[in-house]
């Protein structure tokens, strides 16, 4: 079974490259392999994500990877001074300030990778 183990987003890309140095020298992510299919970045506990190249990419509307985090304001101030710009929603159930929704018992920030994928931070 599935339960005990580790799961990895798999991120189409325009640019493999570009998606690279965005993971790597903006959110820190350590590249672990290169290969022709694309390539693997590890983050935090083992996780992890691919990243494939994906000529005809269509970016999807909804969030595609979240990373769990302990304090999201310290968190976007610091993805804020790497260049990552954060979303800002205002519709019913979801309002943003400074990038950041607080919806009670969590608090999520979304921003777009360098592929127009989107990716949350969450705080629990």
């Amino acid at each position: 079974m599935l339960k005990n183990k580790v799961v990895a987003p798999i991120l189409p890309a325009k640019d493999v490259q570009r998606a690279k140095d965005f993971y790597h020298d903006k959110l820190g992510l350590e590249v672990q392999s290169e290969k022709e299919t694309g390539i693997t970045l590890s983050a935090g506990s083992g996780t992890g994500l691919f990243v494939y190249q994906k000529d005809d990419m269509v970016n999807a509307s909804h969030t595609v990877a979240g990373f769990n985090v302990d304090n999201i304001e310290e968190e976007v101030d610091e993805l804020k001074n790497q260049g990552v710009d954060f979303e800002e929603y205002d519709m019913p159930g979801i309002k943003t300030v400074n990038g950041i929704a607080d919806l009670g018992d969590t608090k999520t920030a979304w921003f777009k990778d360098s592929e127009g994928n989107i990716i949350s931070i969450i705080q629990m």
